[in-house]
């Protein structure tokens, strides 16, 4: 598995489901097991979830010290986070802590299976190839809109996870259009705000940014009969959400995947051009 292959999101998910989960002998077990015995102590007069607090603020500054477990050596977020995952049952309407587990994986690239030999046994896996590593595009992008300061891209990029987290599908899909949306606005308004602003409409900024070449029309993300990748990816983006019929999982986990990795594309060649 990668290095930090989880986000914030899901380690504080991973937190509330052990803290919910796991009774005050049992977390303390866990601790034990995870060697942070001498950060967290063994006393019942302290709740379990002043203990998951303590647990999540080490995870989050020490996240990649390693663990030994009877799976090998991995880092102490990720085995926090499977032994999160362990405390999942099999059932149609899951308790809300492991609903925003469930979701906050899927954002991160994983997926939990029941297998039919064990039923009762979660398996985590990665749904997605190690290359793409989601975690880390969606780190560089917050990284990269802080540092240009965008903003209104970075609020409603905030939004859209924060919706999909809950499971408001609807309301993820609206927010990761706007997102890119007002991405290439930021990026239009960095290049040259005077022709940016005298360009009018956001179609039309797109296509001077192709016209400046930073959207490269070879390669077919812009071209002026409207069949292109971005054209086309504004046009599924925009076929649910705020609209009516609503989204799906999968279809809404889809979107944001995408939306991110092209994010970071156009960010990082916004920055190595400046």
């Amino acid at each position: 598995m990668r290095q930090n292959p989880f986000t914030r999101p899901t380690i504080l998910a991973a937190v509330v489901m052990l803290d919910v989960g796991l009774s005050q002998a049992k977390f303390d077990h866990l601790v034990l097991w995870l060697s942070l015995e001498r950060h967290i102590p063994s006393d019942s007069s302290i709740s379990v979830s002043k203990k998951a607090a303590q647990l999540g603020r080490l995870i989050l500054t020490r996240g990649s010290d390693e663990v030994q477990t009877l799976d090998g050596t991995v880092t102490l977020t990720e085995a926090a986070v499977r032994q999160a995952v362990a405390l999942m049952v099999n059932v149609d309407s899951p308790r809300t802590e492991q609903a925003r587990l469930v979701r906050a994986l899927a954002l991160d690239g994983f997926v939990v299976e029941w297998r039919d030999e064990a039923p009762n046994a979660p398996v985590l896996r990665a749904a997605l190839p190690a290359e793409v590593d989601l975690p880390a595009a969606d780190d560089e992008v917050h990284r990269l809109l802080k540092e240009f300061a965008f903003q209104t891209a970075l609020g409603h990029l905030d939004q859209a996870i924060e919706a999909h987290t809950r499971g408001d599908w609807a309301a993820a899909n609206s927010q990761t259009r706007t997102f890119l949306e007002s991405l290439f606005e930021h990026i239009a308004h960095k290049i040259d705000p005077a022709e940016a602003a005298a360009r009018g409409s956001s179609e039309n900024r797109r296509a001077w940014l192709a016209e400046r070449e930073f959207l490269s029309k070879p390669r077919n993300e812009w071209t002026n009969d409207g069949k292109n990748y971005l054209n086309g990816l504004f046009k599924m983006l925009h076929t649910e959400g705020s609209h009516p019929g609503l989204s799906d999982e999968d279809r809404s986990t889809f979107r944001l995947h995408l939306v991110l990795i092209t994010a970071r594309t156009f960010l990082r060649r916004l920055k190595n051009n400046q």
